[in-house]
C-alpha cells in the first residue's frame, strides 16, 4: 500500500499510550495526553506555565505490536516561541523498535504560541494538522514506540500503517516514577527518549513515568498527590532549581515545605523505595538567590541569577543552602524510613562536567550532559547495592 489514503487507520486510545496520567479527548476527535491527572489540573488554578509543561509530553510514547513497513502518526502541535528569539528546532519524535532506536522525525504545521519574554503576553497563531512519517520498517512481527516529543504538546488524531496493529501487554517491568525541573523534563536533550531519565530506564529495563515540570518542581501538594495516587514500584524526587530560582521560598519554609512533600507522597507508597535528589551544579545560583530571569543576547536566551549573595545568609535559598538542607532532612527522615535515600545532584553533573561540557544556556545541560547524567543516576540508583537495585542486588 503506497498510498495514504489506502493505509489501516487506527484511533488513538488508551491501550496504545504508555506514560501519560489522564488523556483527554478532544473537540477534534484526537487524544491528548496530560501527565498530570485531573484531579491535579483542577488544582493548579489555570497557571498557564503548569499547563504548558504537563501537557508537554515528556517520556509519552505510543507503543503498538505490527508487522507494518510503513507508521504515519497525524497529529496537532502546540509550539511556543518567544518574540525576538529564533524559533528552536522542531520537536524530536523518536522512533524505537523493540527497544531499539530506529529512526527520528519531526512533525510540521500545528499551532503557534507567541511568548513576549518582557512582560509575559502571548498570542496564538492557529495551524493544521500534522504528520509524522516512518518508513522503510523491517516486515516482520515487532514492538514499536514512539516517543513523543518534551518540547511541544501533541494532539494524536490517527495511526495510519500499512499491516494492523495491536495493543502490546504489559511488560511487568517495574514502574519508576520520577518528578523533577526542566532539566528532568529534557530540557535541552536531543529529545524525550535522550532525556536523562528516559536513558537512565532504558538502560535499568523499567517503566519510566516522567512527571517532571519544566520550572514548575515547586513542592506543590498537588504534584505531591500526583505522585501518591500514582502507581509505581521506584520514586526519585529532584527538588531545589526551581525552588531557588522562582524565589518561591525561604530557608524557613523550605525544610516544612520538603516535609509536607514527602509525608504526602508516603501516604500512597509507604515502602516503596523513594530517592532524594539534590541539583546538579548551576554556577548562577551556587551562591546567588533568585529570582532568574531570561536573558535575551544574539537572539539567544540565557539566564542570569537576579539576587543578591548577601541575602542568603538572611534566609534566601541557594542551591548550596538546598542540598545542605535536604541532606540533613534527608539523613533525619531515613531514621524511621529505611526505604528513603538521598543523591547529591553534584555526583550527576558537577565542577569537573561543566568544564567539560558547560551549560549552554546557564541553566540546562546538553544533550551530551544528559547522557552522563543518565549513566551515573543509572550505575547509582539501579547498581548493586543502589537504592533501586532488585531484591536480590541489594
Amino acid at each position: 500500500m503506497n498510498d495514504t489514503c489506502d493505509r489501516i487507520i487506527t484511533p488513538l486510545t488508551g491501550d496504545l499510550l504508555r506514560g501519560a496520567l489522564d488523556l483527554e479527548r478532544t473537540a477534534r476527535g484526537g487524544l491528548l495526553p496530560h501527565r498530570l491527572p485531573a484531579a491535579a489540573r483542577a488544582r493548579f488554578g489555570g497557571d498557564e506555565e503548569v499547563a504548558r509543561a504537563e501537557s508537554q509530553p515528556s517520556g509519552v510514547r505510543v507503543v503498538f505490536r505490527t508487522r507494518a513497513t510503513v507508521v504515519e502518526l497525524g497529529l496537532l502541535r502546540t509550539v511556543v516561541g518567544y518574540r525576538g528569539v529564533p524559533p528552536a528546532p522542531d520537536g524530536a519524535y523518536d522512533l524505537h523498535i523493540d527497544g531499539e532506536p530506529a529512526g527520528r522525525a519531526t512533525a510540521s504545521g500545528g499551532d503557534v504560541v507567541l511568548v513576549d519574554l518582557a512582560d509575559g503576553s502571548q498570542k496564538t497563531f492557529p495551524g493544521r494538522i500534522g504528520r509524522v512519517r516512518f518508513d522503510g520498517l523491517p516486515g516482520r512481527e515487532k514492538d514499536v514506540e514512539i516517543w513523543l516529543p518534551y518540547t511541544e504538546t501533541a494532539e494524536l488524531i490517527d495511526l495510519r500503517t500499512d499491516a494492523p496493529v495491536t495493543a502490546v501487554a504489559p511488560s511487568g517491568r517495574r514502574v519508576w516514577l520520577h518528578h523533577g525541573s526542566s532539566i528532568s523534563h529534557g530540557s535541552a536533550a536531543a529529545s524525550s527518549a535522550t532525556a536523562w531519565p528516559a536513558l537512565a530506564a532504558a538502560a535499568a529495563d523499567v517503566e519510566l513515568v516522567n512527571l517532571s515540570l519544566a520550572g514548575n518542581a515547586l513542592l506543590d501538594l498537588f504534584t505531591a498527590c500526583a505522585l501518591r495516587d500514582t502507581p509505581a514500584d521506584l520514586i526519585s524526587v529532584k527538588i531545589g532549581i526551581n525552588l531557588v530560582n522562582r524565589d518561591a521560598m525561604g530557608l524557613s519554609d523550605f525544610g516544612p515545605a520538603v516535609h509536607a512533600f514527602l509525608d504526602t507522597v508516603r501516604e500512597g507508597h509507604p515502602t516503596a523505595p523513594l530517592l532524594v535528589v539534590s541539583p546538579i551544579l548551576c554556577p548562577a545560583q551556587e551562591d546567588t538567590p533568585g529570582p532568574a530571569a531570561p536573558d535575551v543576547r544574539d537572539g539567544r536566551v540565557g539566564f542570569t541569577a537576579l539576587g543578591d549573595p548577601a541575602d542568603a545568609a538572611r534566609g534566601k535559598l541557594t542551591l548550596r543552602v538546598v542540598r545542605e538542607e535536604l541532606a540533613r532532612i534527608v539523613a533525619e527522615r531515613a531514621a524511621g524510613d529505611p526505604w528513603l535515600s538521598y543523591l547529591d545532584g553534584l555526583t550527576l553533573y558537577g565542577e569537573a562536567d561543566h568544564a567539560e561540557l558547560p551549560l549552554p544556556d546557564r541553566l540546562h545541560p546538553d544533550a551530551a550532559a544528559h547522557r552522563r547524567m543518565g549513566e551515573r543516576f543509572g550505575a547509582f540508583a539501579f547498581g548493586p547495592g543502589g537504592p533501586f537495585a532488585a531484591v536480590g542486588n541489594r
